[in-house]
């Protein structure tokens, strides 16, 4: 048994949040420093975090570990879960050559590049998002975006700032379900919990989504872009805003993404169709369709920087080129007309997992599943953790094991059901499977050590420490709490991770305040959505894609003034939703 203390070294505060900051800077230093890779870098401060609790905070070293082993399978089960299988249907596609179907499907909407971009980087993109998440978007939509007549460095920045309003609710809302975890365990709140958080988030991102598709358009062709453009970028931000914010509030949490990219792409395409876009030729200046780009890996080695499914044929841009098992097939080197079969198996993948979770999402469905046999939920053995003064123990310690409703789960689901209709037969799809595993290793063991400390942190007390300590920032703290979230993402490149390390100091931090724990929970989640352009691993991703590996510095200066403006924009927004002047935007 171990009951915290928030002041237990010297009975000084500041010292002690002192000492908690140790596992965090250590995380900071070797992957923003000394550019570690990521899984080594959170296994070093994971240990790091071990020590500071046994030491400082005087937590048995038993129970230290047992919290560690918790952290540990929670980042495996349900986050990563989510993610291995929601790549691998995306795998699927690539396998039988339906995502290169996809892809000609969306040139065809406009010949104008402009829409073009906003259609792969922003609609596509945020669907990629939903589903798999983990630079699964950047590293697919840049490479594609080159295909189109994009240069590397455009590319890479189109699709690194497109990435931003769809994160928080990416791979099936994992940053959300991290974030109701952690917190729920930090505070007696009962609106911190997946719906509530969901809808509060979906009350601050779709601000951004307006704002998004015209940075594109502005980034891909200057004044000239929006002025000729700004009709079907602003319906793609207003559509995708809108139908974020249905969705999250009133539809399904984890759907989030998945409904609004879809909106979104059928706002541009309606938009577009009425309005005819004016040249083909309009992105001019260092573009060139010659196709004669770098073909990488969209690799990388953060939480977010695995490869992902994304080997690089020797075609032009660098996408895969078809081998001869492909129903779609080699079709020669002219023009592909692609069958009306084909295009609506292209997307059969997307509407297979919209059916399910929809299904999952029926209120005595998702009620039934969550009882037993189908989830279960117990105390994780040998671990007994008390706040200061409580009677019961922290909630952390309880693991909830939904092997059946986990979003994972219903993923595998989808997965079969597309490969049947995909007709991959179940020998090259279990190869598949087991090619994503392996693709994703270090992104595994990475959130597996990042959520791990995340809970040595919390269960010890560092977490509540820091928090009693920024209580003193006072009402201030509102305009702070974005920018906790954009330096978590930006560092570990990942939502989840940033959740996970800060989702309790946020609603500790903001019970002190006096300020709104849903409200600064759901900050933490929005501005760190912003830190997802210029976190190094995505970086790495979009240079590797691209051809220009060993020049992120290059690409980070694209990028960053436009993640700080985004910043700015989302911190006056919590400001104001803390105070009288947006306050009713807060679910009771």
């Amino acid at each position: 048994m171990f009951e915290q203390v928030l002041d237990p070294v010297g009975g000084s505060l500041g010292l002690s949040a002192l000492c908690a900051l140790l596992p965090l800077l250590t995380l900071f230093v070797l992957l923003g420093v000394l550019r570690m890779k990521a899984w080594q870098a959170g296994l070093i401060a994971l240990a790091v975090s071990i020590v500071v609790a046994v030491a400082a905070f005087g937590m048995p070293v038993g129970q230290a570990l047992l919290g560690a082993t918790e952290g540990a399978a929670f980042g495996f089960f349900p986050i990563m879960w989510i993610v291995i299988n929601a790549i691998w249907v995306y795998n699927l596609t690539v396998e039988t050559g339906h995502f290169d179907v996809l892809r000609r499907s969306f040139e065809k909407v406009s010949p104008d590049l402009r829409i073009q971009a906003i259609i792969i980087a922003f609609c596509f993109g945020a669907l990629l998002e939903a589903l798999a998440g983990f630079g699964t978007p950047v590293a697919i939509t840049v490479v594609m975006l080159m295909t189109l007549g994009f240069t590397p460095i455009k590319s890479a920045a189109l699709a690194l700032i497109a990435n931003t309003a769809p994160v928080a609710f990416g791979a099936l809302a994992s940053p959300i379900v991290a974030l109701a975890t952690v917190t729920s365990g930090a505070s007696d709140d009962p609106r911190l919990n997946l719906d509530d958080l969901g809808a509060m988030v979906g009350r601050q991102t779709p601000i951004l989504a307006v704002i998004v598709p015209l940075i594109l358009v502005y980034v891909a062709d200057g004044r000239r872009g929006v002025r000729e453009t700004w009709a079907p970028a602003l319906a793609a931000g207003l559509s995708f805003g809108i139908a974020q914010f249905i969705a999250s509030n009133y539809i399904s949490v984890p759907l989030t993404d998945i409904v609004a990219a879809l909106v979104a792409a059928a706002t541009v395409v309606a938009v577009t169709r009425v309005t005819h876009p004016h040249r083909a030729d309009a992105v001019t200046a260092g573009v060139g369709r010659t196709g004669a780009v770098g073909a990488g890996r969209g690799a990388g080695d953060g939480a977010d920087g695995a490869t992902v499914g994304t080997e690089l044929g020797d075609r032009p841009g660098g996408q895969r080129a078809h081998d001869d098992r492909s129903p779609v097939g080699n079709r020669g080197d002219g023009p592909v007309h692609d069958s009306r079969s084909d295009v609506v198996k292209a997307y059969a993948p997307y509407l297979i997992i919209i059916v399910i979770f929809s299904i999952a999402n029926i209120s005595g469905v998702k009620a039934a599943l969550a009882e037993e046999p189908w989830t279960y939920k117990f105390s994780w053995p040998g671990l007994h953790v008390y706040a200061p003064g409580a009677s019961e123990p922290i909630s952390f310690a309880t693991f909830s094991f939904g092997w059946l409703s986990a979003a994972g789960t219903l993923l595998i689901l989808a997965g079969i059901i597309t490969a049947f209709v995909l007709r991959v037969p179940p020998g090259r799809a279990l190869a598949a499977l087991g090619r994503t595993y392996s693709e994703l290793k270090w992104a595994i063991l990475t959130v597996m050590a990042v959520l791990g400390l995340a809970y040595v942190m919390n269960l010890s007390g560092q977490t509540a420490s820091l928090g009693a300590f920024l209580a003193g920032t006072g009402a201030f703290f509102a305009f702070l709490s974005p920018v906790l979230g954009w330096i978590g993402v930006g560092v570990t490149g990942s939502d989840t991770s940033a959740n996970a390390l800060f989702g309790a100091l946020q609603v500790q931090t903001a019970a002190r305040a006096g300020l709104d724990p849903l409200l600064l929970a759901a900050a933490n989640s929005s501005g760190g959505v912003l830190g997802k352009m210029i976190s190094p691993q995505n970086l790495a991703i979009a240079a590797a894609a691209v051809g220009m590996a060993g020049k992120e510095g290059e690409l980070f200066r694209k990028v960053f003034g436009w993640s700080i403006v985004l910043l700015l924009l989302m911190c006056v927004i919590v400001v104001l939703q803390s105070t009288a002047v947006l306050g009713w935007m807060i679910p009771g």
